[in-house]
């Protein structure tokens, strides 16, 4: 059998769920929901794609994302510049790339979402995508909302979405 990589992890604490992050060569792979629903498939994706498992381990990229994500929730930062893997089909990283367009305090709707990709007639294959983002808050998935503005779905649940869409909306300092 073909010796396994390591994901490092580390458990990290935010005021509405406890997150997981990962590192892996060096790049932010994880940053999710604990009790996320698609939790065990982001984990099985990453695991098989990466030959890896997970290893208990802090690393430089790691601290970095902690430092980023405390400053996004003292309304310090409004972009994050952690270097980032995506690991999933050229589909989702399509979508999980436009993910990074939508400017912070903003919202767009899972059919805007399609249309910014080229492909109109694919909503559900991009909601599906959107669904199974593995960098919860980094690559805001939470800024994507249903036609009718409804915050629809979120790996996090709707409870957490509208904290972060809150904690956007608040803040003056982000927002041109």
């Amino acid at each position: 059998m073909k010796n396994r990589n390591n994901i490092n992890i580390k458990h990290y604490s935010f005021p509405c769920g406890d997150m997981i992050l990962g590192s892996f060569d060096g790049k932010l792979c994880l940053c999710d929901w604990i009790d996320g629903k698609k939790r065990h498939a982001i984990d099985f994706r990453l695991q098989k794609y990466l030959n890896a498992e997970y290893v208990e381990l802090a690393t430089e990229v790691i601290e970095q994302a902690k430092l980023q994500l405390d400053e996004y929730l003292k309304s310090e930062r409004c972009k994050f510049d952690i270097p980032i893997l995506f690991v999933g089909t050229d589909f989702q990283k399509l979508v999980w790339n436009e993910l990074l367009n939508i400017q912070y305090g903003t919202t767009i709707s899972y059919g805007e979402l399609a249309q910014r990709i080229g492909c109109s007639d694919s909503v559900r294959a991009v909601a599906n995508a959107n669904a199974v983002n593995a960098m919860s808050i980094i690559v805001p998935c939470h800024r994507v909302v249903g036609y009718d503005g409804g915050l629809a779905g979120y790996g996090g649940g709707v409870k957490k979405k509208r904290f972060l869409l809150n904690l956007e909306e608040n803040n003056y300092l982000c927002k041109k």
